[in-house]
């Protein structure tokens, strides 16, 4: 893409439009957690970036015409690729170490509050971009940024094509403690040395033999009527989890709860608790906490106006549950959805195994572009896995060979796209994060 012609105080207007549209409601509802949202996002291009997904979304909606309100038309997309469950924030600090469903240590794509059914690409071109960002941050070159593009470029389509034509679960495995090499293996290792009952002893407590959540690190004490409806919003989160997801009734008997502040970047405003529930056993070390917290509308979904996709969620946390299933395969077994004062929650453990790949120690040009080409592996695989094999059906078709085939319609211009607009849009995201500190600073973003 090029950089939209505007000056800074028409772009400034412009930033404001979106952030009201995004963030209105829940500024107005609790400013001071976006006056620390926003001093965050101020520290850098990239943590902006991080948290302006919404706007990403405006800029790339404004340069690809419509077609019927069903279909993108764009390079590489068509009536299947531009419906395809995408993350909706893929950018290079999304990626992480959960345990599995089958108790298996893995590196894979996390966060998924911004998932949603749309065009392929733009998960791309997000994660590109920041790619950009990342690249210029470490002072490299334009010309080490656009290889590292064009690695995790040819990486994805490698990955996508052997996807679609039928490769071995041995030939693409998963990231695990067996397979992965590098700052992967890395971050694997450190979630491998965390425990259970170090999470439990930062948050928790034993009072009169029993755990209890500890006062004070961000926790807040509810009163009667708030504890009944959070336990009431328990109780119909239980019928979402899968049969199969907890097998020992009294893991599901609930020791405290406690609301939660200090939530991070992308869910400031929104409303979250935490439980302590009893785990798989008596032993107070196995003991489980699991958060609740208010789904959000998703930036994606602002520019698809399909309404078969918008219809096939109940609420925002149904589809966040919903989308994280088809996209992580063997997710969380807590991770379900509920209702509280209205609003969708999605539901999931607090789980003391996850650990984010962290860039700060990663310089060296040739480690990078490992890394990134990893990334583009686990992003093919990500949109292989929410198709017709998902056990959901608005995405009814084979993700991997609808896309195998976009791209092989035009191969040679596949990474220069990708690499064109990671360089213009992080020279725009570099731009609007300094015209944000200024509107910021000075007092010019409404309700703050």
């Amino acid at each position: 893409m090029s950089a939209p012609q505007l000056d800074d105080e028409h772009r400034g207007e412009e930033i404001l439009a979106v952030f009201d549209t995004a963030f209105g409601e829940l500024l107005a509802a609790d400013p001071a957690a976006f006056r620390v949202k926003f001093r965050k996002m101020a520290a850098s291009a990239f943590a902006f970036y991080r948290g302006t997904a919404c706007l990403f979304h405006h800029d790339l909606d404004r340069e690809v015409p419509r077609g019927t309100g069903r279909t993108y038309h764009g390079p590489y997309l068509d009536e299947r690729t531009s419906r395809v469950w995408v993350h909706g924030d893929l950018h290079a600090e999304n990626f992480g170490t959960y345990m599995d469903s089958t108790g298996r240590l893995v590196f894979n794509v996390n966060d998924f509050d911004e998932a949603y059914v749309g065009p392929f690409t733009w998960d791309l071109k997000r994660f590109a971009a920041s790619v950009a960002l990342i690249g210029y941050a470490k002072a490299l070159s334009d010309g080490q940024i656009s290889e590292l593009v064009r690695v995790y470029a040819e990486a994805y389509r490698e990955r996508v094509h052997a996807l679609a034509t039928g490769a071995k679960s041995d030939e693409v495995p998963p990231f695990t403690l067996d397979t992965a090499e590098g700052p992967l293996l890395d971050v694997l290792r450190d979630a491998r040395s965390l425990t259970r009952f170090g999470l439990l002893d930062s948050m928790t407590e034993i009072r009169d033999f029993e755990r209890r959540f500890a006062p004070g690190g961000g926790s807040v004490e509810l009163d009667a009527a708030t504890r009944y409806k959070v336990l009431d919003a328990f109780d119909g989160y239980l019928e979402t989890l899968p049969e199969s997801s907890l097998t020992r009734p009294d893991s599901y008997r609930v020791k405290d709860v406690v609301g939660r502040r200090g939530i991070g970047i992308g869910s400031a405003g929104l409303p979250s608790y935490n439980i302590l529930l009893e785990g798989n056993s008596d032993a107070l070390e196995n003991d489980v906490v699991i958060y609740i917290k208010q789904g959000q509308t998703p930036a994606v979904s602002r520019h698809i106006t399909d309404p078969a996709i918008r219809e096939y969620f109940r609420h925002e946390g149904h589809r966040t549950v919903i989308s994280q299933r088809a996209l992580q395969a063997h997710a969380d077994p807590w991770l379900g959805w509920t209702e509280l004062d209205g609003a969708g929650q999605l539901v999931a453990e607090v789980s003391p195994y996850a650990v984010d790949l962290d860039w700060d120690d990663i310089d060296d040009p040739e480690e990078i572009a490992e890394v990134v080409a990893d990334l583009g592996r686990t992003t093919a695989t990500m949109h292989a896995a929410a198709d017709d094999q998902s056990g959901e059906s608005l995405v009814p078709f084979s993700t991997e060979r609808a896309i195998d085939a976009a791209i092989a319609a035009d191969e040679e211009g596949f990474a220069p796209l990708l690499v064109d607009f990671a360089h213009a849009y992080g020279a725009r995201a570099r731009a609007d994060h300094q015209i944000f500190v200024d509107l910021f600073r000075n007092g010019r973003i409404p309700g703050l």
